[in-house]
Parts: C-alpha cells; structure tokens; sequence
C-alpha cells in the first residue's frame, strides 16, 4: 500500500493528482490518498500511519510538507519515504536529484530506496534539508503576513523590505561540542541539503547522504555591505566573502541571544536553539 499524502490543489497541482490517481489505477497498484486541511495535518496523518504498521509514504508537495511527514513519522528507519515534487522552492528534491511533477512517480513505482540522511534537532524536531536563524526568517516572517501575493512576489517584496531594516541575529554557534562562538549573523543555517529559498545556493556542495552536516555562518556586514552579500549569496558565493564561513560537522549548535523563531525546510517554529546532530543513512528515499 502506498500512502499519498497532498494539499488540495488546484490547476496545475490538480492534474498532478490526477495523473498519479491514474497512472495507480491503470498499474492496479493499492493506493490512497490523504488531503489535507490545514497546518499539522500533513504530520498527523503520517504519525497515525506508521503508528499502525504502514511503511510507504509519499508526499506530494514542497519542502515544508516533506519536513511535516518526516517530523510525523514514528521510525523513519523502518520507512520508504517518496516526493513528488509540488510545492514552490521545491529544494531538496534538486539535491536528491528527483524530478518535478508526474515524473518523480516512477522513481516510486520502480521500487529502489537510497539512503538519505535528515537533522534530529534536541526539542524532537527534525529537517530534511537545512534548518536555520537569520535574515531567512526574517523574510519568512515577512512572507506569511501576505495573505493574498503569490508566493514568489512574497518572498521577493520580503527579500527587498529586510534588505532595508534587517540589523543582524546576535548568537552563539559551535560545531561537535566546541568551543561557542559569538556573532552578529546576517544567517546561521545547519545544512544537509545545499539550498534554500527557491533556488538560492546557501552551501554549494552540502551531500544529503555523507553524515555530515555544514554549518553555515554568514556575519552581518555593514547596511551598505548587505545588498553586495546577498548577492554573493544568490550566486553560491558567499564563501568568498572574508565574514562568512562553512564547517563541516556531525554536531551543530546555534543558540540566539533569545528565544524567537527559526525555520526548519522553510516552515517557522519557535526554538530557543537549533541543538542538532545528523542522522546518518537512516532514511530511505526514492530517488535517483
């Protein structure tokens, strides 16, 4: 039995359901499909599935919907998990090589997993791709009080609006229980996949099964310096940059100067820190 789990769509996302319905019931494969309603529903169906036996899980959708099912499932290592990519960044499908649309069902249906690693953070969360505090949230933040733009002009007005009041996150970060580090970041991440926001190359490089994470470290540079930075970062340059850095690690840890919100694959929680440690080879994932 394969378990799909979508939001309701509509236009192009509901001729995607369509053709996976189809194609499951020309193939006489079993099948079923859970819609959700709102917010949490995505991980609570993937909880009460596992909790009673299921195994094949595949989400139909983008990176915070993936996020949501892998926080919901019981033991990801006794699970196949499958993406169907739908969503609008789509970015951790691009680091496992998973093509959009119908496409992506026949890595499913051919029936070869690959071991993927995920980030378990130390409040029971976990992130598929990259989890972090920053100029990130403070765009996402943006982006989820604009209830009626389409999603790319969201985050591209965001983008714009926190280029101009954006004044840097104060925190510690450490890597593999080291010695803590202080700094005024335009963006701390923790990286297993290597990009975020739509495309933007956060860590060119970054491998989602190699048990490492990179932890990812960009100073706030003067106002009349963080346009250039930015830039730098879109082009999967920022490394170059002499006030960023990149380590590569199994243990990551970012604690803010106080409690606010970070986000995990692009969805915004709460967190007093992002204490995390990378979980090798125990996720099983169609993909190329």
């Amino acid at each position: 039995m394969i378990n799909f789990i979508a939001k309701p769509q509509k236009g192009r996302g509901k001729r995607l359901l369509e053709q996976i319905e189809a194609r499951m019931i020309a193939e006489k494969i079993e099948y079923r499909l859970f819609i959700t309603e709102q917010k949490g529903d995505a991980g609570a169906i993937a909880e009460r599935l596992t909790r009673t036996g299921e195994r094949k899980l595949v989400v139909v959708g983008g990176d915070g919907m993936l996020n949501e099912v892998l926080s919901g499932i019981v033991d990801p290592s006794v699970c196949s998990l499958g993406l169907i990519p739908a969503g609008t960044g789509n970015d951790f499908a691009a680091s496992a090589g998973i093509p959009k649309g119908i496409a992506a069902l026949n890595l499913i249906l051919d029936g070869t997993t690959r071991p993927v690693d995920y980030i378990a953070f130390a409040d029971g969360r976990r992130s598929i791709n990259i989890a972090g505090i920053g100029i990130d949230v403070d765009i996402l933040t943006r982006c989820e009080r604009m209830k009626f733009f389409h999603a790319k002009s969201k985050y591209f007005f965001s983008l714009i609006a926190s280029l101009f009041t954006y004044r840097g996150c104060r925190l510690r970060v450490s890597a593999d229980g080291g010695k803590s580090e202080n700094c005024n970041a335009m963006i701390a991440a923790i990286c297993n996949g290597s990009r975020l926001g739509g495309g933007i190359p956060l860590c060119p490089g970054a491998e989602i099964a190699d048990g490492k994470l990179e932890l990812v470290v960009v100073d706030c540079p003067k106002r009349s310096k963080l346009f250039g930075a930015l830039v730098k970062l879109m082009q999967g340059k920022v490394f170059t940059l002499p006030f960023a850095r990149r380590i590569s690690c199994e243990r990551a840890k970012i604690e803010p100067g106080f409690p606010g919100f970070a986000q995990y694959d692009g969805e915004l929680f709460r967190a007093r820190s992002l204490d995390a440690t990378v979980v090798h080879g125990k996720l099983f994932l169609y993909r190329s």
